[in-house]
């Protein structure tokens, strides 16, 4: 059954500053539009309904908004429908989002920069959709995730450099299984972005896909049938500060890759052991990681020292604290 959620068009005044939102009486965190209204083309593959759009400009009442990546002219067509000055661009008409600035190509900073890029390679634009030959710059050409998820880490870095202080930046991905490889786009790019500035996860029920009509026999897995609507809100602190916080986060999740680790030897282990027991466990278990660090004795010795998941019974013992 789909999930319809409930809409009220707010009345009162464009939101301003650093106004925080109230989400309560407006738009849902999981939203399901059958109908995708009539804006922009139909035919164009994995156009997105407008009444996304529409939600969103009437949640966030956004002055000025921009798609780098409008494809069929959805977004742009509802935003001018709205009253919205509104930009938009696509590597079809010759901007590249991976490598030209947003911010250059509008002229100024806009309240809300929305975009809807492919989902790997799912559907193939350059060369099918539009144009002969497959484009160098079209992230539905790239020859692994990890180039996507590099190059759609610029893209957002990119909208959230054209977005105003205390705006909104974000991008409509779904998930994709592929011989029996599951990727979440999503859950990737949260990963790669600032932590502080994500302000909301909307997960939209996906309708007349291509996919809905065909057959597998040996499906064993549910079908995908759900996208995401991943919003963050620009913080004013300047994109190097930005980036050196981000950076240290990596490194945090670096540092728990150890804590797990030696967690679970010390799970294999009955909860406790002593050190030289836990030398030789993680040996076996994670024989790449020491391959990296030939102080991995004193990491583990740090890492027993520095985290609450652990504690020494008596000297030289150790267990996971209960």
């Amino acid at each position: 059954m789909a999930f319809v959620p409930s809409i009220i068009n707010p009345l009162g005044q464009r939101l301003q500053g650093s106004c925080p939102i109230n989400w309560s009486n407006k738009m849902q965190s999981v939203i399901s539009y059958p109908d995708r209204g009539h804006w922009g083309d139909p035919k164009w593959r994995g156009n997105c309904s407008g009444r996304v759009y529409q939600d969103l400009f009437d949640q966030l009442q956004p002055k000025t908004f921009a798609d780098p990546m409008v494809g069929s002219g959805t977004s742009v067509e509802v935003a001018k429908e709205m009253g919205i000055q509104a930009w938009g661009l696509d590597l079809h008409s010759g901007f590249n989002a991976i490598a030209d600035s947003i911010l250059l190509a509008v002229g100024q900073q806009v309240d809300l920069c929305v975009s809807h890029p492919p989902y790997g390679s799912m559907i193939k634009y350059s060369g099918s959709v539009w144009g002969s030959e497959p484009h160098p710059g079209d992230l539905s050409h790239c020859s692994s995730n990890e180039e996507f998820h590099e190059k759609m880490q610029l893209v957002l870095l990119n909208q959230r450099d054209a977005t105003k202080p205390q705006g909104f930046y974000g991008t409509i991905i779904g998930d994709y299984r592929k011989a029996g490889t599951y990727t979440s786009y999503q859950a990737e790019m949260i990963a790669r972005m600032p932590s502080s500035e994500l302000a909301a996860v909307i997960i939209k029920q996906q309708h007349n896909c291509v996919s809905d009509a065909r057959s597998y026999a040996k499906l064993t897995l549910p079908r995908i049938q759900h996208e995401y609507i991943l919003l963050w809100q620009k913080k004013s602190a300047p994109i190097l500060m930005l980036l050196g916080a981000m950076a240290k986060e990596q490194y945090a999740r670096l540092t728990g890759t150890w804590k797990s680790i030696v967690g679970l030897v010390m799970q294999r282990l009955g909860g406790k052991a002593n050190l030289d027991q836990i030398y030789h466990e993680v040996s076996r278990a994670a024989p790449n990681k020491l391959a990296e660090n030939p102080n991995w004795k004193a990491k583990i010795r740090q890492v027993l020292n520095s985290t609450s998941l652990f504690r020494s019974s008596e000297r030289g013992v150790w267990m996971l604290a209960a």
